[in-house]
């Protein structure tokens, strides 16, 4: 039996870089890097290249990066740190479609800093609505909450055009962008985009978990949310995770520069060999082959087969699959993205996310296809109508 592993939005299984590199710093670079003794100078040197291959990545300068314990501790820093600063009020907005670390984080902050917190709705396609956006933003609009790559529906959020509406509306207002499902799968770069902070997670392209970092425009002001010895330019203090940044910055460095093309051809190819068969199958978010639909997430339901089943009857064949955000498919409730979509209770239920790497191959998507198409087949004859 083929084992397929299509969760990768949900974690990657760690390259073989990564883990040498971080083998390495166990091993022989596990000096704490602010010593002033020469060995520790291999540590620091780990910190510096892993920040300018980020840098590099997204159009920015190593000093502007600070390293965290993943996206939601990024998140939280660049939230909460901006937010704590402000004085009058205001208000914090966020998309529909983020993250629970986004998403809670804002909610949390009008707790705390006394702001309002305001959900700026979605298309039917999953998109930001941008002509609500623009109702939204006003003087009193202090940041705007967007993530890059929604990870439940792939869908490409429309930076340039929010980027564009806060230039206009309210100039003064921060843009947070939760990069987690985007870094190095779709092209972004802060050179071309004036956002002030953007988030990602290691283990999102096959770096370690516990490993991730926050990148800043120069002039973005944000308090730090932990203290103690100052390190990072007392951005983030704590020692430094060497070795788990050892892994990501090898992750970043061996990224393969032809990914996003081999994943949306698997994609393509998946929904091509589906439909045919499937007829009732739906495609959530935006269509396969758009151009804003990201080439490493697709999300379809096969009604009225429930995505639980057919998750474990796919298991059972080998097929690994996700029915949404890990972080909060095991709570039993509607997904907060596919109801802001105003889709049918029925869709929700029946939901699959396929979520492709660089290693997954075309054979392993015709297994996944065939599979798919008997369990489905299958498990509706038992469906209660």
């Amino acid at each position: 039996m083929m084992q397929v592993y299509l969760d990768n939005s949900a974690t990657t299984r760690p390259c073989e870089a990564a883990v040498e590199a971080m083998v390495k710093s166990m091993r022989e670079d596990y000096y704490n890097p602010s010593a002033l003794y020469a060995p520790a100078m291999r540590g620091e040197e780990i910190l510096k290249n892993a920040a300018t291959a980020i840098a590099a990545a997204v159009g920015s300068d190593a000093k502007h990066v600070i390293f965290t314990s993943g996206g939601t501790e990024s998140d939280n820093l660049a939230i909460f740190g901006h937010m704590q600063l402000n004085r009058d009020g205001g208000e914090i907005l966020y998309s529909a479609a983020e993250h629970a670390a986004v998403r809670l984080t804002c909610e949390e902050a009008a707790v705390r800093y006394g702001c309002v917190a305001r959900e700026i709705p979605l298309t039917a396609e999953g998109v930001i609505d941008l002509s609500a956006l623009e109702g939204m933003l006003s003087e009193r609009t202090r940041m705007i909450c967007v993530m890059q790559v929604c990870n439940e529906t792939g869908v490409i959020m429309p930076l340039k055009e929010i980027c564009q509406l806060r230039a206009r509306l309210c100039p003064k207002a921060a843009i947070h962008v939760d990069g987690v499902q985007g870094f190095l799968r779709v092209p972004f770069s802060m050179k071309q985009l004036p956002v002030d902070s953007y988030a990602i997670s290691a283990h999102k392209f096959h770096g370690p978990k516990g490993a991730g970092a926050l990148v800043w425009r120069e002039g973005f002001r944000f308090k730090p949310m932990m203290i103690g010895g100052g390190q990072q330019n007392d951005r983030r203090s704590g020692t430094e995770n060497t070795v788990g940044i050892a892994g990501m910055g090898a992750a970043v460095k061996s990224y393969p520069k032809n990914a996003a093309e081999h994943m949306r051809a698997l994609k393509k190819q998946l929904v091509d060999l589906l439909r045919p068969a499937l007829p009732d199958m739906k495609v959530l978010g935006l269509d396969a082959e758009d151009e804003n639909s990201a080439p490493h997430i697709l999300n379809a339901a096969f009604p009225p087969v429930r995505a639980e089943t057919l998750l474990h009857a796919l298991e059972a064949e080998g097929v690994i699959v996700g029915t949404g955000s890990a972080c909060s498919s095991k709570k039993g409730k509607h997904s907060h993205v596919l109801t802001a979509m105003q889709l049918s209770p029925a869709v929700m239920e029946s939901a699959i996310r396929f979520s492709f790497c660089p290693e997954n191959t075309q054979e392993e998507i015709l297994y996944t296809a065939d599979a798919i198409i008997r369990q489905v087949e299958l498990l509706k004859r038992y469906v209660r109508r």
